[in-house]
Order: C-alpha cells, then structure tokens, then sequence
C-alpha cells in the first residue's frame, strides 16, 4: 500500500490516488485447470518410455517397463518390455474400450477401468484414460493448509470414470499437480498420489518426472511410476492403435 504525498497537490493526488491498494488475481476456472491437467499428463499425442515398480503387502517388489503410444484423446497403446513374465504383453485403448493382449493366449481380453494396471496401485484408466476435462465436474477452491495451490473438487459425469470423485491439488505458480486424493461413491479414500520431480522432458514441456500412488485401502501397498522419457513431437501412426497389430 502506498500513501501519497500530500505536497504535490490535490490534482494529483486525486489523478493518481492517495492508496495503492494491492491488486488481486482471480483462480483460473475449472475449464482452465482440467485443460492443463490434460496437457500435462496426457498430453494429446506423445511417446514415452516408464518404469513402474509395485510394492506389494509381503513386502515383495515388481517393476515393469513400458513403452506408451498416444495419438488424440481416444488411441494409446502400452507395451511391456519387463518382466519376462509380462514381456510381450500390450495395452490397447480405443475411445472407451480398452483391452490386453495375452501372448500366451495369442489374443485380447477386454479390460475394465476400474481394475488395477497390471496388479499395482494405479487403475487402468489411471494409465490408459487421462482426460478429466471430459470426465468430471467440480469446482476449484482454495485450501488454507496449501496456500500455495489451488484443490480441484471433483465428480465423474459418468460411471465409466475412473473414480467417482477427485480432489486434485495443483500449484498456482505452474498449475502442476502436487496430490491427488481418489474416492469412492460412498465417500472412502481409495488411493492418494503424490507428483514429484517435475522436469523438462524437451522443448519446454514440463511434467511430474514421478507419481506415487498409496493405496489407502491396504497401506501395506504403494507403487511408483517414473517416467524415463516424453516426447510429445512424436506423431504415432492410426496403425498402431488397432486391435489386428497386438502382438507384432
């Protein structure tokens, strides 16, 4: 705040204004939030290299690695390279379908959003389906334990979501995510998720490097997933998104 100085005359006093009051920004909308949310961890076409390692109750450990395909908001494919138990296995989704491919069985099973990915902490739709502009409603809020975000409160808008409601924290500063709480339709905390390690995967595209995910349900568990590389130049073909490409 800043007083004038009465000494220069009550023109310009009154021009200028004896107070200075600090000027206020207004939150970004919910539009605005989700559409960088999107961008960020789902950007529109991309290929990825990741590594997710699963904490399992007995204290047992598996890490798989995986290479992603994305092209626009409704074809990304997911193969494994690691384990050799799972090497061979791919990932497929097509809009709202998604499956698995077997190579043991030399075919695709349909999957589910809601099942875990790959027996970890992560859903499938967690890995599969990033698109909260088209799945959930809310409102965006400000947290007095976290001044320095903004909390997205959210609900699916369908059942096929991947939660039934979200509480998203995401920074002012950048608007990266930070934590994520996920719950079911009767209120209980399913999964929260810590991002970390936010870097420039190329050409000034910045992303969380890590994602935590804690399983709330069985606190034994936890599963971590790096990503190792981003490039969101890369422009996959419409022949890798089909179902008769599985396995090759």
């Amino acid at each position: 705040m800043r007083v004038c100085d009465s000494h220069r005359g009550p023109w310009l006093a009154l021009a200028i204004g004896c107070l200075v009051p600090q000027v206020g920004f207004a939150a970004p909308t919910l539009d605005e939030l989700l559409k960088k949310y999107d961008t960020v961890m789902g950007a529109e076409s991309f290929e990825s290299v990741a590594r997710m390692t699963a904490h399992r109750d007995d204290g047992s450990e598996r890490t798989y690695k995986m290479r992603i395909l994305k092209a626009g908001t409704d074809k990304l494919r997911v193969a494994f390279a690691e384990p050799a138990a799972v090497a061979g296995q791919e990932m497929l989704r097509q809009g709202d379908n998604s499956w698995v491919y077997m190579p043991s069985l030399k075919r695709a099973i349909r999957l589910a959003n809601r099942e875990n990915f790959q027996g970890g902490d992560f859903n499938n739709a967690d890995v599969l389906r990033v698109n909260y502009t088209a799945d959930y409603a809310g409102a965006v809020a400000e947290d007095a334990a976290r001044p320095d975000t903004w909390r997205l409160d959210l609900k699916a808008k369908s059942a096929g979501a991947a939660y039934d409601a979200i509480k998203l924290w995401v920074r002012r500063a950048d608007q990266q995510p930070v934590r994520a709480e996920y719950y079911s339709a009767s209120g209980k905390m399913l999964r929260m998720a810590e991002f970390s390690e936010v870097k420039d995967f190329g050409g000034g595209f910045l992303r969380p490097g890590k994602i935590l995910m804690k399983n709330m349900l069985a606190t034994a568990r936890w599963t971590l997933l790096t990503t190792e590389s981003f490039n969101v130049a890369a422009r996959p073909g419409s022949s890798k998104f089909v179902l008769d490409d599985l396995g090759k």
